[in-house]
């Protein structure tokens, strides 16, 4: 009987494992992963579950029970340590190893933690990342108690909304000029940046944690601009990078993630890759995305290939970030924008931000305006662009927008 494993419970390896059911995989199907628990959300631990709004049982995907209707051997709180892509041999943490015929890797990434020369080892020093990292720093999250975060992208910003929304005193420092430096405009940035101001958020751009230290029950953080601040602990939300070291270690190819084809192949035959661990071709460049819509559609996509098919993974980019009662929804990667239109939406508190190359739309930010996050997603997975100066002009709606002349294939 034929066997594939799938190291990663989270969210591609489960959609991968469910996928190769649904397109008639009938041999033995094991799913590996590290954490003790089946797969689960990981958006919502930073929103909704330290909010209190989401309760644990609604957190996971699908009820345990699901997998093994499904015949899909889940092994929890079992660590891949090994791998031998020769015979594609999987070692195990409690010293077994098993024989696969193919091997799909969805090891997803990790957070980037504080040096332990900073006191990134002190108590009260948090990520957040996983459910158990949420579950931890929960008993922290008492009115009036003072948080530092360390980071000002996404993650660090929806901690900062739950912290505030609980009544703490909140600091976040960012070492870059401004806060979405890498991944948003000056203009999302700075709408993103009055908003937590509007909610008591001290921001603090161009400023980093220089180090932290215990002092009596508390910590103290001495920031790069010389400032000391008491504080009760630290979020830190400084990124993440791909979880590479087990295919690493195995020879695979390394490129920003486990470097795969449009296939989601890797370097060594019958071993694949998905998820936010794979890097994969994109319009003649290599990305990394790390996103659920991504894990989902490339991990299926992936299954697909290891059942014969031969259809290239085409992503299409979309994101999202729930802050206060903002929602953020992003279509498009905006790599390469050289202007951007600001676009009012239609009710108070709605805004969109449209990124252009030249005449070419490449990404949308919209600020609870859905109307244009999907108008902005359906025209740049359709290739199109609207003419800049229509987007512009308040006057033209969305739904009449002119576009701009294609380019020639």
């Amino acid at each position: 009987m034929s066997h594939i494993v799938v190291i990663g419970a989270g969210q591609a390896g489960s959609a991968l494992a469910v996928k190769l059911r649904a397109l008639g995989f009938d041999g033995k199907l094991s799913l590996y992963g590290a954490e003790p628990v089946a797969p689960y959300q990981r958006p919502p631990l930073s929103k909704k579950y330290m909010l209190g709004e989401l309760q644990l049982d609604r957190l996971f995907l699908r009820p345990e029970s699901f997998y093994a209707d499904q015949g899909i051997e889940l092994i929890t709180g079992t660590q891949v340590t090994a791998l031998d892509p020769g015979d594609r041999t999987v070692f195990l943490s409690n010293g077994t190893k098993v024989q696969a015929d193919q091997i799909a890797l969805t090891t997803g990434a990790e957070p980037i933690r504080l040096p332990a020369a900073m006191g990134g080892d002190l108590p009260g020093v948090y990520t957040m990342r996983s459910l158990a990292d949420a579950d931890a720093m929960a008993q922290e999250f008492d009115l009036g108690r003072r948080v530092l975060i360390v980071g000002g992208g996404y993650v660090g910003l929806e901690a900062a909304a739950v912290a505030a929304k609980r009544g703490l005193v909140v600091t976040l420092v960012e070492m870059a000029p401004r806060i979405l430096a890498r991944v948003a405009a000056t203009e999302t940035a700075a709408w993103i940046k009055a908003m937590h101001a509007g909610h008591g958020v001290d921001i603090r751009e161009g400023c980093g944690l220089k180090v932290l230290k215990q002092s009596g029950g508390a910590l103290n953080a001495t920031l790069s601009d010389g400032t000391d601040l008491s504080i009760d602990f630290v979020i830190c939300g400084i990124g993440v990078r791909p979880s590479v070291a087990l295919a690493d270690a195995a020879g695979l190819e390394i490129d920003n993630g486990i470097k795969v084809d449009a296939l989601g192949r890797t370097s060594h035959a019958g071993i694949f890759a998905a998820g936010d661990c794979a890097s994969f071709p994109w319009k003649g460049q290599r990305i990394r995305l790390e996103s659920v819509p991504n894990a989902i559609d490339q991990a299926e996509a992936t299954a697909a290939t290891m059942l014969g098919g031969d259809q290239p993974y085409v992503a299409q980019p979309w994101f999202w970030s729930d802050q206060y009662d903002t929602k953020l929804q992003i279509a498009g990667l905006n790599t390469g924008y050289d202007r951007v239109i600001v676009r009012p939406g239609d009710k108070p508190g709605s805004q969109s931000h449209w990124y252009f190359r030249g005449p070419d739309l490449l990404a949308v930010d919209a600020m609870n305006d859905p109307r244009a996050y999907m108008t902005g997603k359906r025209l740049i997975e359709a290739g199109q662009s609207p003419l800049a100066a229509a987007l512009a002009d308040p006057a033209v709606t969305l739904r009449s927008l002119p576009l701009a002349a294609q380019k020639a294939a």
